[in-house]
């Protein structure tokens, strides 16, 4: 059963990595099972479909957020775990810059799609949303909670899309320092 689950999680790693560096919609079963070092014949005991990989990669990158999260709310104080989240978002810069944000990007392509699929990825960007409307209602903002997320992340994903187009990792770190600084204010 290990190995099983080692060629599972290697199919969803890669197809992850494929998806964010090239697409959903131009990466194929035959690619997710070279980068995996699996026979593609192999990929249909795993996944049924592209589909049920798109969805395992959706629950990848799911695990990976409450996992960012546990590691955030590690931090005593409000502002400094929104700082953190910020730092981290500036750490792949350079990745950024060659394929833009791994959520964002999926999130983005597969929203054009609709269905199941589509939201299951706008549900990913929520939980994003939703922990950064905690911090700010615990900081006591109440109403503005939900605007200063939406605030943040909309802010984050939009230099993401700028460092992308223009090839600038720049974009990203100066977008993060002024972040940083604008969470000591509000």
């Amino acid at each position: 059963m290990a190995r099983r689950n080692d060629k599972r999680s290697r199919l969803v790693t890669a197809a992850d990595k494929l998806f964010h560096e090239q697409g959903v919609s131009t990466t194929t079963l035959a690619n997710i099972a070279q980068l995996a070092d699996v026979p593609l014949g192999n990929v249909y005991y795993y996944f049924k479909s592209k589909e049920s990989i798109v969805l395992a990669v959706i629950d990848y990158r799911r695990k990976l957020i409450q996992q960012q999260f546990e590691e955030l709310n590690t931090i005593d104080s409000t502002i400094e775990r929104l700082q953190s989240l910020v730092r981290q978002t500036a750490t792949h810069s350079e990745q950024t810059a060659n394929f833009g944000d791994a959520l964002g990007s999926l999130c983005q392509e597969l929203g054009k799609q609709g269905g199941q699929i589509a939201q299951a990825a706008a549900d990913l960007m929520q939980e994003i949303m939703n922990w950064c409307e905690k911090q700010f209602a615990s900081l006591g903002k109440g109403d503005k909670a939900k605007q200063l997320a939406m605030i943040l992340v909309s802010s984050l994903q939009g230099i993401s899309l700028l460092t992308l187009t223009f090839k600038n990792a720049n974009y990203t770190n100066q977008q993060a320092d002024y972040l940083v600084n604008w969470l000591e204010t509000v």
